[in-house]
């Protein structure tokens, strides 16, 4: 597709700069540029542009974005800064805009923000689910990878999973990813990153879905500071519809960030017997003091026979908490697939084990259209 762009930057050094960026950039025309907002917005139609690179480090320049949607119908609003704010960024996407930008911006970056968000505005409807378990060995990774796929097949959209469980992450090996970068990296660079730029971070498993690799040694859990790493979350759902966060076992800073940032919560737990079952109600407890409790909080069963409706309301009329979904014991299909760097979603789709997550991803899906 072929851009033809306008350019509104205030400061002159700055508007040169990129100007010459753009039209060093190929399928990018610099159809016109401004200093003011306010003349862009009145003369810049003259140009026929389809895309809009806005200064938003100037207020009144963030304000005119309602009026540029309706000056330019359909035509993105990309809003440019010297460095992103979760904060800004929200405002920017109740205004209208579809993007953001870190200035000055390479070719690269430049097209990578064209792809990334001239097809929907970033972060306005990304939904956050953090997968919580009371104790390990609850299924939550295996459940967290094929959701991920089943969700990316069932919508279309970008899916993206964060691997937080710092000590032991495991998706990379789920996955059979050699990442060059991790979390880790992620969290160290934040404060010079944008949402473009954060994107090379993540390891691509399919089109549609991508990894956020976790800690490649036990150790370099402390590097991940806990206010670096909500920076992370937020700046990462500017890049996907669904973003899977799999936390650790127990709770922690890292945890409870996730948590807090989440727009659902779902906790794991395999039913091996009663004691799983205690934990899973101490772990709903805390939740409890939200006053989105009932909307917002989710438990998955896995291991679960028999693995029918009749057992899922059963479960939840234990725990008192929308029980998502229950999954039956596939060990061995599960086990196949880890030893092949492949999924169960790949390995036998119509399997019981991907029919209950299937089921749970129908879920996630309704929920979100009901919002």
């Amino acid at each position: 597709m072929q851009y033809r762009v306008l350019l509104i930057e205030g400061n002159r050094m700055m508007l040169e700069r990129l100007t010459a960026v753009i039209r060093d950039t190929k399928d990018f025309e610099l159809a016109g540029r401004y200093q003011k907002a306010g003349d862009a917005l009145k003369q810049g139609g003259v140009f026929h542009p389809n895309l809009i690179l806005l200064d938003a480090e100037v207020e009144s320049n963030v304000a005119l974005i309602p009026e540029f949607g309706k000056a330019f119908p359909s035509v993105p609003v990309l809003c440019m800064n010297t460095r992103w704010n979760a904060e800004n960024a929200s405002h920017l996407v109740q205004a209208g805009a579809q993007g953001y930008l870190l200035k000055p911006f390479t070719r690269i970056e430049l097209k990578e923000a064209v792809d990334t968000f001239a097809k929907g505005n970033m972060g306005a409807s990304s939904c956050l689910i953090a997968f919580f378990s009371p104790k390990g060995k609850s299924g939550k990774t295996t459940l967290i990878a094929n959701l991920a796929l089943s969700l990316a097949a069932k919508t279309g959209d970008s899916v993206g999973i964060i691997d937080a469980d710092l000590q032991f992450s495991d998706m990379s090996v789920f996955f059979n990813l050699a990442p060059q970068s991790t979390i880790v990296e992620a969290v160290r660079d934040v404060h010079f990153l944008s949402p473009v730029t954060l994107k090379p971070y993540y390891m691509p498993v399919t089109d549609r879905v991508s990894v956020l690799c976790g800690t490649k040694k036990p150790e370099y859990a402390e590097m991940v500071e806990t206010k670096k790493f909500a920076d992370v979350l937020a700046m990462s759902r500017n890049l996907f519809r669904y973003l899977l966060v799999d936390l650790p076992p127990g709770f922690g800073p890292i945890s409870i960030a996730a948590a807090e940032s989440s727009d659902m919560t779902i906790l794991t737990a395999s039913l091996n017997g009663g004691f799983e079952m205690l934990q899973m109600k101490r772990a709903l407890e805390i939740f409890h003091d939200w006053d989105d409790f009932d909307e917002r909080v989710r438990a998955v069963f896995t291991r679960v026979s028999p693995c029918n409706e009749e057992t899922r309301q059963q479960l939840e009329q234990i725990v008192g908490c929308r029980v998502a979904g229950i999954v039956p014991n596939e060990y061995k299909l599960v086990s196949e697939a880890a030893d092949n760097g492949r999924m169960a979603h790949d390995i036998s789709p119509d399997s019981p084990l991907m029919h209950s997550i299937n089921t749970i991803a129908d879920r996630i899906i309704s929920s979100q259209k009901a919002v």
